[in-house]
């Protein structure tokens, strides 16, 4: 029996093959391999820290949808350029914590947002090596009281002089003492390294608003809030076509149309719970699986059938 191993899905092939189809299957093998490793949502192809500020907003602008995020970055990226400005003539700078709120469902940028953040403080200064450090409640929690305020401090040291991104932040807020030792250790960490550590925690909207509101030492540190919205339907059909081309595909109009529909349908249907651009990595791979098979029993294969997407693959 053959297989075929198509990016992680293993697919059977129907045992009856000849020789001929044998070799040319093997064939379809070879020129199919693609690096799907370098896939990204939002685009963003270098995961070094740019020494451009120029660069980094660039970045930002190439980003689909988001325009409320950008102005509202571009705004807080203004604000940090002006008083490191002044620093740098000896100015008594205005004090403005930069730890954030990023709220909304999942899949809508907000780690890419924290960052191209995080690389922009590092180009105007603000922060020495400017990486971002992604972290949830398993990263930070224990199994026992004690051994978590050590564990939190492993991750908090690792993103010293960057910005820590903590997913999921509400989850902290349990009931358990665990969670709360996490907290603890975090505002003091942050206390203590104010000028060496942004922290952005990030979450649904209603969960977050609970977080911070439950705990005055977050309140009080928490003050700058950036709303992610769901993408509309159009958007994530622009952000799917964009991952199509970039891996040397393409697809025909009756096939956008379908595809369109097809995203209009599963927002409605998940509702809270969609997953706007995780959503669309899953159902991108899902038509090039398709689209693999398809191909697999074509007899005669040039470049365009190996490139094209069709309404076919959409089943």
């Amino acid at each position: 029996m053959l297989f075929i191993d198509y990016y992680g899905f293993i697919v059977n092939v129907d045992n009856s093959l000849t020789e001929l189809e044998k070799e040319k299957y093997e064939e379809l093998k070879r020129l199919l391999k693609l690096d799907y490793s370098s896939i990204k949502i939002d685009g963003n192809e270098n995961n070094g820290i740019s020494d451009s500020l120029e660069a980094t907003l660039t970045e930002l602008e190439s980003l689909i949808g988001l325009s409320d995020i950008k102005n509202e970055v571009k705004s807080l990226l203004n604000f940090v350029k002006v008083n490191q400005l002044r620093k740098s003539k000896g100015l008594p700078v205005v004090s403005l914590s930069l730890h954030s709120v990023f709220y909304g469902p999942p899949g809508t940028g907000k780690t890419t947002i924290a960052r191209l953040i995080s690389k922009a403080f590092k180009n105007l200064g603000l922060l020495k090596k400017g990486h971002l450090v992604e972290t949830d409640r398993s990263q930070l929690v224990a199994g026992y009281v004690g051994q978590t305020a050590i564990k939190t401090k492993e991750i908090l040291d690792r993103a010293l002089d960057g910005v820590l991104f903590i997913d999921e932040a509400y989850s902290l807020n349990s009931k358990d003492d665990f969670g709360k030792e996490a907290i603890d250790t975090i505002l003091k960490y942050m206390e203590d390294n104010r000028d060496r550590l942004i922290v952005i925690v990030a979450g649904y909207e209603n969960e977050m608003a609970e977080f911070i509101n439950s705990n005055p030492g977050l309140k009080s540190r928490f003050n700058k809030y950036f709303h992610f919205p769901n993408y509309s339907g159009s958007e994530l059909l622009d952000i799917l076509i964009s991952i199509i081309h970039k891996n040397k595909f393409t697809i025909t109009e009756d096939a956008k149309n379908k595809l369109l529909y097809t995203i209009n349908d599963a927002v409605y249907e998940e509702g809270k719970q969609f997953g706007n651009a995780r959503y669309v990595r899953n159902l991108y791979e899902k038509v090039v699986q398709n689209q693999f098979l398809r191909i697999s029993q074509m007899q005669n294969i040039d470049d365009e059938h190996l490139s094209e997407i069709t309404i076919e693959d959409l089943q």
